[in-house]
C-alpha cells in the first residue's frame, strides 16, 4: 500500500500555541483575583462592551420581538432535531440494579450535573447553531441551570438571532461576554453566582486555551482547536461536491484545516483545480478564512487502495469526515477514529453543523482517537452505589479481608474482620494472613 500527497500543510493546528496560552493565562488569574470588576475591564478593552454583562430579562425579550418570522421557524427546527437526538442519546442510558452475588446488589443511577456554562462563539460570523447545540443538549441531560455567554457582536449586544437561540433552547442566564474573561467568569461563578460545573462550547485558540487550563477545576466538552474537515472520495466521487465540502469546512477560520484523502488520481487533481475558484468567488469575509486555511493547512494525498485510505482518515483522527465512495457500509464499519460520519454524497458537514441533530462540538486534533463528541453523556454522572444483606456481606468479606491482606493493607482487611464477627460470631473463616510488617 501507498499514499502520495499532492499537496502538503505548511502548518499544523499547534503553530502559535505558546502565544494563546500566554493570554489565556494571564486573563484567567487577572478575572480570579479581581472576579467581576476584572472581567468587565477586560470586555471593555477587548470587546468594547460598556453595558450590563448579564443580559436583563426586558431587553431578550426586545431583542427577540425584532426577529423575523422564518427565522424563528428555522431555529426552532433546527433546536428541535438536536433536542431530539439528545433525548434518544439520553434513552440509550439508563438506571439500574443487578444481584452481583446472592445478597448483594449493584446498581448505576444518572445524575446530572448542577451547573453548565455554554460559550458561543462570535466574530466573523453569527454563530446561531453553538448556541442550541450546547443548551439544548444540556437541557435534554437535565441541567438545572444553564449559563450561557457570548461576545457583544461587532462592537453592539450579542447578535439578536444568538440570543433567540440562546432562550428558545432554555438558556437560564445569558452574559454578554466573549473570551478567556468568559470562560473564567464561567468557572468562577461570576455575574450568576454559580460555577459551572462543565463548561462546553467552541471558540478561538484563546478560548480553547482557557478551558484547557481550566479543566480539571471544571469539566469541559473536548480541547478543540480550529474546525477539521477530511473527505474521502474515490472516482464515482462528483469533484465539484467535494471542493465545495472542503471549502465549506475551510471559510470557519484561517487555521482550519481541510483533508482529501483521494483513492483515484485524476479526481484528486480536479478537486485541486476546482478549490481555487470557490474560494475566490466567496464574499471577502469567508474568502479571506478559506483561501488562508487552504494555503496553510489543505492537504491532498492519493492513496492506492481503500483500506490505505481509511488507515490514513484514522490517522488525521479528524473533526468531521466525509465519505464519497461506492459501499458506503463497508467505510462505516471500518472507519473508527473522527468526531462525526458523513456517509455518501448527500450529506454534508454544513448538515450537521446547523440542524441535523447530532452534535457539532467534537474532538479536533486528533482527539477522535480517544473521545467524542458533545452528548448528554457530558452532562450526566453515572453514580454506582451497594448495598448488601448480612448473608451478602459474609462472602465479600471473606474476600476483601483475604485480597487486602494480600495487598498488605491490614486496616482494610480489619473492617471485613469486625462486621463478620458482630454477624456470625463464633465461625472460624478463612481471612489471609495478618499483616505483621
Amino acid at each position: 500500500m501507498a499514499a502520495t500527497w499532492l499537496k502538503r500543510a505548511a502548518k499544523t493546528p499547534a503553530s502559535n500555541e505558546g502565544t494563546a496560552r500566554a493570554v489565556a493565562a494571564e486573563i484567567i488569574a487577572a478575572v480570579e483575583a479581581g472576579g467581576e470588576a476584572a472581567a468587565r475591564d477586560y470586555a471593555r478593552r477587548l470587546d468594547g462592551w460598556d453595558g450590563p454583562i448579564p443580559v436583563p430579562a426586558d431587553e431578550v425579550a426586545q431583542a427577540i420581538a425584532a426577529v423575523p418570522a422564518q427565522a424563528r421557524a428555522d431555529i426552532d427546527a433546527a433546536i428541535a432535531n438536536v433536542r431530539r437526538f439528545a433525548e434518544a442519546q439520553r434513552d440509550s442510558i439508563r438506571d439500574f440494579a443487578i444481584e452481583v452475588v446472592p445478597g448483594v446488589q449493584a446498581g448505576q443511577k444518572l445524575v446530572p450535573v448542577a451547573c453548565v456554562g455554554v460559550y458561543v462563539p462570535t466574530g466573523r460570523y453569527a454563530h446561531i447553531a453553538s448556541a442550541y447545540m450546547g443548551i439544548a443538549t444540556a437541557k435534554a441531560a437535565g441541567v438545572g441551570h444553564v449559563v450561557a455567554c457570548s461576545a457583544p457582536y461587532r462592537g453592539g449586544p450579542i447578535h439578536p438571532l444568538v440570543l433567540y437561540a440562546m432562550h428558545r433552547a432554555g438558556a437560564d442566564t445569558i452574559l454578554t461576554l466573549g473570551g478567556v474573561q468568559a470562560i473564567a467568569a464561567l468557572a468562577f461563578g461570576l455575574f450568576s453566582g454559580r460555577r459551572a460545573d462543565v463548561i462546553v462550547g467552541p471558540g478561538n485558540k484563546y478560548v480553547a486555551e482557557a478551558k484547557r487550563m481550566l479543566f480539571g477545576r471544571v469539566g469541559i466538552d473536548v480541547f478543540a482547536g480550529p474546525s477539521e474537515i477530511a473527505v474521502i472520495a474515490d472516482r464515482s466521487a462528483d469533484p465539484e461536491l467535494v471542493a465545495a465540502d472542503l471549502v465549506g469546512q475551510a471559510e470557519h477560520g484561517h487555521e482550519s484545516p481541510a483533508w482529501l484523502i483521494a483513492l483515484d488520481r485524476a479526481l484528486a487533481e480536479r478537486v485541486l483545480a476546482r478549490v481555487p475558484g470557490l474560494i475566490e468567488a466567496l464574499p471577502p469575509t469567508a474568502r479571506e478564512a478559506a483561501g488562508s486555511a487552504w494555503r496553510d493547512y489543505g492537504e491532498v494525498v492519493v492513496c492506492d487502495s481503500r483500506e490505505e485510505a481509511a488507515r490514513i482518515a484514522d490517522d488525521y483522527a479528524s473533526e468531521h469526515l466525509e465519505v464519497h465512495c461506492v459501499d458506503l457500509p463497508w467505510w462505516r464499519d471500518r472507519l473508527v477514529n473522527y468526531g462525526s460520519l458523513f456517509l455518501g454524497e448527500e450529506t454534508t458537514v454544513a448538515f450537521g453543523d446547523k440542524c441535523s441533530g447530532p452534535n457539532h462540538v467534537l474532538p479536533t486534533r486528533a482527539a477522535a482517537r480517544y473521545a467524542a463528541g458533545l452528548s448528554v453523556h457530558k452532562f450526566l454522572k453515572p453514580l454506582t452505589w451497594q448495598q448488601a444483606t448480612r448473608e451478602g456481606a459474609r462472602r465479600l468479606a471473606e474476600l476483601t479481608a483475604r485480597i487486602s491482606r494480600l495487598e498488605g493493607m491490614e486496616a482494610h482487611a480489619r473492617t471485613a474482620d469486625l462486621r463478620l464477627a458482630r454477624y456470625f460470631p463464633g465461625h472460624a473463616l478463612p481471612l489471609g494472613t495478618p499483616v505483621e510488617a
